[in-house]
């Protein structure tokens, strides 16, 4: 059994899904992993990740929507340190999740047909994102 770690750093523009699922998979195939855990972390508390649909934008559309009717930009919030996006950017990622498991058989992660591996940004603002991978196996 091995390991190995690798750190992404993704660029964003502002709220939105951004896939990041080739990244993924180009570090993964040189590491040459036939069966094994992936484990997938986001180092931040405004941003998450998420295993979705990557055939049909609409999908995102609505999940953006979504996520802004449940946790909206208010005044009503205590933390606003960082403008008004800041605690709903927290609430986004508290509903969400910062660590993906994926399974790896035959050298590659089970993802379905349609899914891909996002970040979702929850700031209006860009940002620099780090992501680690680890993979363990053989």
């Amino acid at each position: 059994m091995r390991q190995a770690t690798h750190a992404l750093t993704l660029q964003t523009k502002g709220q939105a899904l951004y896939e990041f699922t080739d990244k993924v998979l180009r570090w993964l195939d040189g590491e040459k992993f036939s069966t094994g855990l992936l484990t997938v972390y986001c180092r931040h508390t405004s941003a998450s990740l998420l295993i979705q649909e990557n055939a049909d934008p609409d999908v995102q559309t609505d999940l953006q929507n979504y996520f802004q009717e449940i946790a909206p930009e208010s005044e009503r919030y205590i933390h606003s340190a960082e403008g008004a996006d800041d605690m709903p950017a927290h609430l986004r990622a508290a509903l969400t999740q910062t660590s993906l498991s994926i399974p790896i058989v035959a050298g590659h992660p089970v993802l379905g047909t349609w899914q891909g591996i996002y970040l979702f940004e929850h700031r209006a603002r860009p940002h620099t994102r780090e992501i680690v991978l680890h993979v363990i196996g053989d």
